[in-house]
């Protein structure tokens, strides 16, 4: 009966029988159910004929991904080795290394028993290089077919998949042990759309100036495909513009400097195409599977299947206002103790006050703040609003640089801490893409550093009500950075939380907060602990603070006390029944993603 029940699965999703009831069998000379996916080590790892057999069919050669250091570990001298020196913190060429991850630590392994596998750039440590979390093989999609060929075969095999654009995930999602991955770095087609009908809609149906980007596509070939179009859309803001505009940032909800104003990326998505993990190729939208077009907005990334594309609504490039801002706080050695110096607590503390006015005049941005070392301090501001909001935003904004720099002169090192505003300034720009150039293109993200964050979003009513308590939690955070976002609000609080899978905490938020360290290579296990003691500790009191709140998954960490609760909210329940008719053998699963607690530390058995 359990066979007969499978193999009418299989038909369901149109694949062979034979991989599954491999696994299922329980007849002599088989395994019955296979409870934990197949590792290099097992010996039911494909062998290289079948693997051979796999590379025929795709347009690219198998991957054999490496960690980005490997080469040094050769010769100090090879261009590999000089290459990988001199660009190891560029986001770019981190991007274009199937091996790498933005922030190196995920692709370390730390087992069980504390042994730290990894594989330094800093050859000098003594250490050798170890695979650490780097796959062991995968494919280079440049098509459908070629996704579905890795899908099926990873499928059929019953082994760990990862996939992967650009690598930037804060939480390991697009890395792993053994794994097999599905790299979809390559596919950058871009079409523009001045009427898009999307697939099964009704006749009458339109959307005007809608872009399709491939899921290869990263931020900035994103932003210039939009701008010569004379358009805008809402996507994430990194120097270079290096984060995938199709991929886990989209499914995990799409925060940017553009959402107050037009909603985040999961509200304007059109219709997303994608090859599920029984190798279907489907285009999903609020006319055709709407409930996987559901999931996808906001249900978190690496989870439903390989996203091949996605269609976004664009908007005109209006004339805006750019508010920036930046100083630096410096403490006597008596003060340097004290976290934060009393100078940046009056600083931040005023600029909690006026979130709210700042929001409601037409600001949206980011606030960011650095610790450089003991009572050495900086802080960031970037603000953009439409032009037509001026008469309002601009003279919040103003009032606030007023207040930075009369504290600045009555501050001193020995009292509290030395305050210097090295810039205050509003300028207006002819439209958005002009700023986005101007600011971040040709800049490099400074990556490849171990860092783990933490994040909280925090409602409207608590920067209304409770801005001491807002503050003092931020303030008590003892981090080497912390960012307190206005990303939410305006647009976002206009929209029905039941309309997307999105956590319903971001329909209530205004502040996106995060903060986080690092440890440099070659740090001990207890060194790396103490950091990620340090972001369960500002969890929890944050936890403390917004009780019903809740945190993006995106920007977040897997040590929250309830993951689904903080991450999907309300909408757990629906997102795994979804999930279920999508992927009924869980072939994506991920750190902290729908279903994941079903699996073991590792995500390679079931428990």
């Amino acid at each position: 009966m359990l066979l007969h029940n499978v193999n009418i699965l299989c038909t369901w999703l149109g694949l062979s029988c034979g991989f599954i009831t491999r696994f299922f069998d329980p007849s002599p000379g088989t395994s019955g159910f296979r409870p934990c996916r197949c590792l290099p080590t097992d010996k039911c790892w494909p062998s290289d004929a079948v693997f051979a057999a796999l590379e025929s069919q795709l347009s690219e050669k198998l991957l054999a991904p490496l960690p980005p250091a490997k080469a040094c570990y050769s010769s100090l001298e090879s261009e590999a080795c000089k290459e990988a020196q001199r660009l190891w913190l560029d986001g770019w060429w981190r991007a274009n290394q199937s091996g790498a991850t933005q922030n190196s630590n995920f692709a370390t392994y730390v087992s069980p028993d504390g042994d730290i596998e990894a594989c330094y750039l800093n050859t000098t440590l003594g250490h050798p290089c170890r695979w650490g979390s780097t796959p062991i093989i995968g494919v280079d999609t440049r098509s459908v077919e070629d996704i579905q060929f890795a899908v099926n075969f990873a499928a059929a095999h019953n082994l760990r998949v990862i996939i992967k654009n650009t690598g930037h995930d804060y939480l390991g999602r697009s890395t792993a042990r053994g794994a097999f991955l599905i790299w979809t770095h390559h596919l950058k087609n871009t079409t523009f759309h001045y009427r898009f009908r999307p697939t099964g809609a009704p006749e009458y149906v339109a959307y005007y100036n809608v872009i399709t980007l491939g899921s290869g596509v990263q931020w900035q070939e994103a932003y210039n495909a939009a701008f010569v179009h004379g358009r805008s859309i809402v996507g994430g803001i990194t120097p270079g513009g290096t984060v995938g505009a199709a991929g886990g940032w989209l499914q995990g909800g799409g925060h940017g400097i553009l959402a107050p104003l037009s909603g985040l990326g999961v509200d304007n998505a059109v219709e997303i195409s994608i090859v599920t993990s029984g190798g279907k190729y489907l285009v999903v939208n609020a006319y055709h599977h709407s409930d996987l077009f559901w999931a996808l907005r906001g249900g978190g990334g690496g989870t439903w299947g390989v996203v091949v594309s996605v269609t976004y609504q664009t908007y005109p490039s209006v004339p805006i206002l750019s508010g920036l801002f930046s100083a630096s706080i410096i403490a006597s050695p008596s003060n340097a103790s004290a976290t934060p110096s009393p100078t940046l607590g009056k600083l931040f503390t005023e600029l909690v006050r006026v979130t709210t006015a700042w929001a409601d005049s037409g600001w949206s941005g980011y606030t960011e703040m650095f610790s450089i070392g003991p009572g050495h301090h900086t802080i960031r501001l970037v603000h953009i609003a439409p032009a037509t909001a001026g008469w309002a935003a601009v003279p919040v904004m103003e009032r606030f640089y007023s207040f930075a720099r009369q504290l600045a002169a009555n501050s001193s090192v020995e009292d509290g801490g030395a305050l210097h505003v090295d810039l205050a300034a509003i300028t207006p720009f002819p439209s958005f893409g002009v700023w986005e150039r101007m600011l971040f293109h040709g800049e490099t993200e400074m990556l490849g550093a171990n860092v783990e964050i933490g994040s909280r979003l925090l409602p409207r009513n608590l920067l209304v009500n409770n801005q001491t308590e807002v503050a003092d939690t931020v303030l008590g955070l003892d981090h080497a950075f912390v960012g307190f976002f206005i990303v939410a609000g305006g647009a976002v609080s206009k929209i029905d939380p039941s309309t997307t899978g999105l956590n319903p905490a971001w329909r209530e938020a205004l502040i996106h907060v995060v903060f986080g360290s690092g440890w440099p290579e070659g740090a001990s296990v207890d060194a790396i602990n103490e950091v990620r003691a340090k972001i369960k500790k500002g969890e929890a009191a944050f936890r403390t603070l917004t009780p019903q709140g809740g945190a993006y998954f995106n920007e977040a960490s897997l040590y929250e006390a309830d993951s689904k609760y903080e991450f999907f909210g309300s909408h757990y329940d629906k997102l795994r029944a979804i999930k279920r008719i999508y992927d009924p053998i869980d072939l994506f699963v991920v750190p902290g993603g729908v279903g994941s607690e079903e699996w073991d530390a590792d995500l390679y058995c079931r428990i």
